[in-house]
């Protein structure tokens, strides 16, 4: 039995939290002693965090706590540090917990601490070396730097035009570097320097089997989900810019003056005023009473079983967990041609319609003709079985040096040549 952490921001009910806690119920399956560690545990995704793994919360510690751990963690690159970590007026917030994680990894010497996001990423590599331990580190990179980098939302923006040649610099230092689709490891590559043979691509983990089909066929008590209602459309994300849900609702708009239907959007809202600005969306163009966004739901794989069509939306994505989900549960998707991971997932349109990003009028075709025409539910569902759980914690104990791989579909995972584990 090996002792893992997980290295997470927060709980939130994201992605990155709900196939964090994925592994981590994989890992436990497989009879590991799990820690999730976190900078804060406050958050739906909570909910989400199996039972038998042990939560570790971070303490904030201020600029003066960590600026100088940071600056003894790897002195070969304190002038790529500077703009990014130690001078910005807004600090990216997983900083201020790099002491405690260090103090963490020394008191409790895991096995492999495996962590998500950029900031965590680096965090994770410097805070071993200020515990002076053996802990094995895998990085995983969630998200499309370069997409990132466009962002004009971010707050500090400049911050985030430091950050590759940082990441080129510290990520080699770490045992294994992961990402979540082969788009997100070319550009990771790309943008900062990292050698593309270095990064094994694991596609996010969801739990299938008996667990899974037992969820989905659980009750749900939405009245628009009851039989004989309209045809319901289905989107799950948080309610954040990227995700683009304003683009879904002027589609449905226009779907919705040429046939019954309605929309349900599943999230908790992260940037202040999005659902307020979404519903008021919704109500200018004529369809506020058919679109509901009642938060974040605990098991949303019922509603996917339920749904005539899953629509993501997003400008970007790492990977879309929520396809995979949708798919597990057999049921149809439409999907934007987002940066990376919806064309991996669905092989090009053979298990989804894709259409441009931010294209209210091919999405609305999209989501028609799907509705006309869906795939059979079993070939999704079979889909939607390549990205297992246990096949991505194989290929993780694979990375930390845990076990060995026996993915039949797969090379053998190492550091000689592009890898790639569905």
């Amino acid at each position: 039995m090996a002792h893992i952490a997980l290295f997470l921001h927060g709980l939130s009910a994201g992605g990155v939290q709900r196939s964090t806690m994925n592994l981590a119920g994989e890992l436990i399956r497989r009879g590991h002693r799990i820690d999730i560690v976190c900078c804060t545990d406050k958050g739906a995704g909570r909910a989400m965090m199996p039972v038998e793994a042990a939560l570790w919360p971070l303490r904030r510690q201020t600029r003066l706590g960590y600026a100088p751990l940071a600056w003894r963690a790897q002195p070969a690159a304190r002038r790529l540090m500077m703009k990014p970590v130690i001078l910005p007026l807004f600090p990216q917030k997983a900083m201020f917990y790099l002491p405690a994680l260090a103090a963490y990894l020394a008191e409790q010497r895991p096995d492999a601490l495996i962590s998500a996001d950029t900031y965590c990423n680096i965090g994770a590599i410097w805070a071993r070396e200020l515990a002076g331990v053996n802990t094995r580190i895998v990085v995983s990179e969630r998200n499309t730097l370069s997409v990132q980098l466009q962002r004009p939302e971010r707050r500090n923006a400049w911050r985030w035009r430091h950050v590759p040649q940082l990441i080129g610099a510290t990520y080699p230092l770490a045992d294994g570097i992961v990402s979540v689709s082969d788009g997100v490891g070319d550009d990771l590559s790309a943008l900062c320097g990292v050698p593309r043979h270095a990064i094994t691509t694991i596609y996010n983990p969801v739990h299938f089997g008996t667990g899974l089909e037992q969820r989905a066929a659980e009750p749900v008590e939405h009245p628009w989900l009851q039989p004989g209602e309209p045809p319901l459309l289905l989107a799950v994300g948080r309610l954040v810019k990227p995700k683009d849900f304003a683009t879904l609702i002027r589609a449905f708009a226009i779907l919705r003056h040429m046939r019954p239907a309605r929309l349900l959007i599943l999230g908790e809202e992260q940037e202040r005023g999005e659902r307020a600005r979404l519903l008021s969306l919704a109500r200018a163009l004529g369809v506020g009473a058919d679109i509901d966004l009642p938060g974040a739901v605990a098991n949303p794989y019922a509603y996917y079983r339920r749904a005539a069509v899953f629509v993501l939306s997003s400008y970007r994505e790492g990977l879309g967990n929520v396809l995979i989900e949708a798919l597990a549960c057999g049921c149809p998707v439409v999907s934007t041609d987002c940066p990376h991971g919806p064309v991996e997932i669905l092989e090009n349109g053979k298990y989804g319609r894709l259409v441009p990003v931010g294209d209210a009028d091919a999405m609305a075709a999209a989501i028609a003709a799907t509705l006309d025409a869906p795939l059979p539910r079993d070939f999704l569902r079979e889909r939607g079985a390549a990205f297992s759980a246990d096949r991505a914690a194989a290929a993780y104990l694979a990375l930390c040096g845990l076990g060995n791989s026996e993915l039949d579909e797969s090379p053998t995972l190492g550091r000689a040549g592009i890898q790639h584990v569905a």
